[in-house]
């Protein structure tokens, strides 16, 4: 069982999470994240000395846990066709929840007020994204492994590029149209 340490710490990571989706890395403030959590602002400096490790902590967990999602897409899906369909769902929940966008769109759109390691691990969500479509567009026969980095980074590109014109509308509606487009023009399969 996870000790109070660790479940305060989780809390602690979650509701940063939160409010990056929500505000970008400007958007973590130790006040509001203490009152959320219902610990006292002092208290985060425990576990987080500060802003730029926690920022760093929650992009590093956000990419890790999409690429978890990433994995259970291939696993469940019937063929890497189908399973790069599914991929614009990953974005799609973000806008379903609030409005809230990739933390890592919102975070790659803050890169010069981003300390260094916060910014290698938003780069490191980006890096996940294109390296599993990319397998997935080797796996389905649309290339070979050296030439389809560039498909990958247009439909990662693509599909944060839908949330965010998605999110300034708060209409998921504006996502789905520009994803059918997308499935219709390429780069995305239909």
């Amino acid at each position: 069982m996870a000790t109070t340490k660790e479940n305060a710490r989780e809390a602690i990571l979650l509701a940063a999470r939160e409010a990056a989706m929500a505000r970008g890395y400007g958007g973590i403030n130790f006040r509001d994240l203490a009152a959320t959590v219902g610990i006292k602002a002092a208290s985060i400096n425990y576990y987080f000395a500060n802003k730029a490790l926690l920022g760093e902590a929650v992009a590093r967990r956000y990419w890790e846990d999409i690429a978890r999602d990433l994995e259970e897409i291939s696993e469940k899906a019937k063929s890497p066709a189908e399973a790069l369909r599914q991929y614009p769902g990953i974005f799609r929940a973000s806008l379903e929840r609030g409005n809230r966008m990739c933390l890592s769109s919102f975070m790659a759109a803050e890169h010069d007020g981003l300390p260094a390691p916060v910014l290698k691990e938003v780069q490191a969500f980006a890096d996940v994204n294109v390296a599993w479509l990319s397998r997935q567009l080797v796996a389905a026969g649309l290339g070979d492994p050296d030439s389809v980095d560039g498909r990958a980074r247009a439909i990662y590109g693509a599909v944060a590029g839908a949330q965010i014109l998605a999110r300034s509308r708060s209409d998921v509606a504006v996502f789905d149209a520009l994803i059918e487009s997308y499935c219709k023009a390429g780069p995305l399969l239909t």
